[in-house]
């Protein structure tokens, strides 16, 4: 048996007829670079995530470059973060030209631990930037008693988080923006690169839709310098069909995980996820811990079995952050997970047999 990390055959298939009725449109109006699709989009995201204003953009890495810039983080100025998270993270902070500072992470949860931020806060910072990872919502509570009492702003990376939520409020409604992104391979995934900026402020939404178009407000007047970075109406289209589905493939992710949970419990040298009591994750990934990752992932692969690991080399030790000074064991928890986690297929589209044969060929090669 095969079975991929991903199947978007699968996922597509029964939603090729209404895609090809969306796109049908757009090929009707030919206004490819926001039109009607993507502010119609924009709306229905409002109302599915409760949040006042939705800001598509070019992709889930201009997301976070345009909030970044949308709340003035600029030159010195330190956005604190964590090193266990996609690039794109500490370079939307960089590219602003401003310095990531790196906290570590919880080892249960692989989220920024707020246990560590306040020791990490200069009279430089200006930001925190929590990353809801692998679709678990951080302790967003405690995160923002610590940016009020510090006079901080915060931007939630959401990126793998679309629906997640903390003692039920949404992923992306606790900051001053949040930021989404609709890469293929994500919970909510486009037909190429796609993004969007979310915010219950209107000062700071009126400032991201003009950063978006180059900051021209009107045409051809220029008060800032912006990014060429808005939301292809095609892309709107396809995800307009999809955003119908999205509930129901998280609650599909979270029974697939709640059968690995059952499966796998008890397993010595295994931890599987770890969800907070006031958490409901959307399971962007299901991600195994153990020691024996390496030689687990090679046996997977060997069974045709999809895995990834997320991810190899934490954010502080890559080589073009070797400037800010970081060396090997500063992060403790977050190079050890590196060294431990490997995701799992968890995709809505998994069959029970898929399920019991990924479990079955991880207990064979734990006995």
């Amino acid at each position: 048996m095969k079975v991929p990390m991903l199947d978007l055959h699968a996922q597509y298939e029964a939603l090729m007829p209404a895609i090809r009725a969306q796109l049908d449109r757009v090929f009707q109006d030919h206004h490819y670079i926001m039109g009607a699709q993507v502010k119609e989009l924009e709306t229905r995201m409002q109302e599915y995530l409760g949040i006042k204003h939705a800001i598509g953009c070019a992709s889930g890495t201009d997301a976070l470059v345009l909030a970044v810039k949308a709340l003035g983080i600029t030159d010195g100025d330190e956005v604190i973060t964590t090193p266990f998270t996609f690039f794109a993270t500490a370079s939307s902070i960089w590219r602003n030209h401003a310095k990531p500072v790196f906290v570590d992470i919880d080892e249960d949860t692989f989220n920024l631990d707020p246990a560590k931020i306040e020791a990490a806060i200069t009279e430089k910072t200006k930001a925190i930037m929590p990353v809801h990872l692998f679709g678990q919502c951080c302790d967003m509570e405690a995160i923002m008693k610590i940016a009020q009492k510090h006079n901080l702003k915060v931007i939630e990376d959401n990126a793998q988080g679309i629906g997640s939520t903390w003692n039920g409020k949404m992923s992306c409604s606790f900051g001053d923006i949040g930021t989404l992104s609709f890469f293929p391979s994500k919970n909510l995934g486009a037909m190429g690169d796609a993004g969007m900026c979310l915010t219950n402020d209107d000062q700071l939404a009126a400032g991201l839709r003009q950063l978006r178009v180059h900051g021209e407000n009107p045409k051809y007047y220029h008060q800032w310098v912006g990014l060429n970075s808005r939301l292809d109406t095609l892309q709107a289209a396809v995800l307009l069909v999809k955003l119908e589905a999205l509930a129901g493939w998280s609650e599909a992710r979270r029974a697939n995980a709640a059968f690995y949970d059952s499966e796998l419990k008890g397993i010595p040298g295994l931890k599987t996820p770890h969800i907070p009591q006031q958490a409901v994750s959307i399971y962007n990934q299901y991600t195994l811990t153990t020691e024996k990752r390496d030689a687990l992932m090679a046996h997977l692969q060997k069974k045709d079995i999809g895995c990834a690991i997320y991810y190899p080399l934490p954010l502080h030790l890559q080589e073009c952050f070797a400037e800010l000074g970081y060396k090997k064991g500063d992060l403790p928890v977050a190079e050890r997970m590196a060294n431990q986690v490997l995701s799992i297929p968890i995709y809505p589209e998994l069959t029970v047999e898929m399920k019991q044969y990924v479990v079955a060929s991880i207990r064979e090669f734990f006995n």
